[in-house]
């Protein structure tokens, strides 16, 4: 019945010269998306962006909810600039909508048409109540609005708005580095980034055997799921082997530190692999206070190995918070599966929460940091992911 999507696209518009680039990056997300369903042209006009499906709006709209920088669609129908056409629209978008009471609203664009938007709202809204008698007008809280929009190449009418993610197109601002554990935070982490137009590509650190098999498996599944909303659908997952670093901290005269150290190794790792896929900042799951690594001290200590902006988007979060995004996002049944990361292996009893750098700088004198590096990063694997298959 709906030969056409409405998307709108609410804050790109607000952008001033820059806002083609924005458009462009949504356009090309959307159409990532979309790839496999069959679908028409998609048009562009200020503000918004139409779509012309092909008797299939709702899994068309299911697949756009999932795309950042999208605030909402509809589906429409297009009719010419005439009254009587502009009626005929408006019974069969009534016919298709549940409720017992509504109203009319008017937009006008195009004011080269006859009537005003006032005027073509009463029309239309008693056209409605003469030819629905199980309708009656509720100005302040309607069960549903028929919306009528005047523009230059038509007339456009519908009542349903679904709500899609907002924020801005993922990689309008630039590439960042998650890391990704296979925990409950660090897939919230990147899914907030990048709603803030973040292009995410995942590193994870592989300890086998102290971790399974089942366990990388794990985070690349977490990683296929967040490439539903990144770039273009699709994300870069690295995976660093971690394992002769963390025998090495076995090893450490320092076990209280050993958690503050492992960190380090991470950023100073990421940090590499930031400069190489020239990323911008690096994302962590971080949330203030909740374990020994994420104390106040804690964070300053580990922060000091590397120049890079480090995003924490879950600072502020409490774990309720947290676990709430996870499920609205559908990592958290993936998360909790009982397979341990190099996070959770060897954590001491009593780990550091107050760990200075001048104790951590003591503790890595007695190892070859350079050297674990440059090893961790040339056995560091790629894999690309995307929401449909891996390749």
């Amino acid at each position: 019945m709906y030969p056409l999507l409405l998307i709108r696209y609410g804050e790109l518009s607000l952008k001033g010269r820059n806002r083609k680039i924005f458009e462009d990056i949504l356009l090309g997300n959307i159409r990532s998306s979309i790839n496999d369903l069959p679908h028409g042209r998609i048009t562009k006009t200020f503000g918004r962006i139409y779509l012309e499906t092909s008797d299939n709006w709702e899994e068309l709209a299911q697949r756009l909810q999932g795309v950042f920088g999208i605030v909402s669609v509809s589906p429409v129908l297009k009719r010419e600039l005439d009254l009587e056409q502009i009626k005929e629209g408006a019974t069969l978008v009534i016919q298709d909508t549940p409720g017992r009471t509504f109203k009319v609203e008017t937009r006008r664009p195009n004011k080269r048409f006859p009537l005003t938007s006032p005027e073509l709202s009463n029309a239309l809204g008693g056209h409605v109540l003469h030819n629905f008698s199980h309708l009656t007008v509720d100005v302040h809280n309607p069960d549903f609005i028929l919306h009528v929009e005047v523009r230059q190449e038509g007339a456009f009418l519908y009542s349903q708005v679904i709500p899609c993610l907002g924020g801005l197109p993922a990689g309008s601002s630039g590439k960042g580095i998650l890391l990704l554990s296979g925990g409950i935070d660090s897939p919230v982490a990147g899914f907030l980034s990048m709603k803030r137009g973040v292009n995410v590509e995942g590193l994870h650190f592989y300890s086998y055997p102290f971790t399974s098999e089942r366990s990388k498996e794990k985070v690349i599944e977490l990683g296929r799921q967040l490439s539903h909303y990144n770039a273009q659908g699709s994300l870069k997952l690295w995976i660093a082997y971690f394992t002769e670093i963390q025998k090495a901290l076995q090893q450490s005269s320092y076990p209280s530190l050993s958690i503050t150290l492992m960190r380090r190794f991470m950023l100073r790792i990421a940090t590499e692999l930031a400069e190489r896929e020239r990323a911008y900042a690096i994302i962590t799951g971080d949330s203030l206070g909740q374990v020994a690594s994420q104390t106040m001290e804690s964070i300053h200590t580990i922060n000091a190995v590397t120049s890079t902006p480090i995003y924490r988007p879950l600072i502020g979060l409490d774990k309720q918070e947290i676990v709430d995004l996870a499920v609205q996002i559908g990592t958290y049944e993936t998360s909790i599966l009982p397979y341990e990361d190099c996070c959770t292996v060897f954590v001491p009893k009593n780990p550091a929460t107050r760990p200075t750098i001048e104790q951590v700088l003591r503790a890595e004198h007695e190892l070859d940091v350079a050297g674990l590096i440059e090893e961790a990063l040339e056995k560091t694997e790629c894999l690309m992911l995307n929401s449909k298959k891996l390749f």
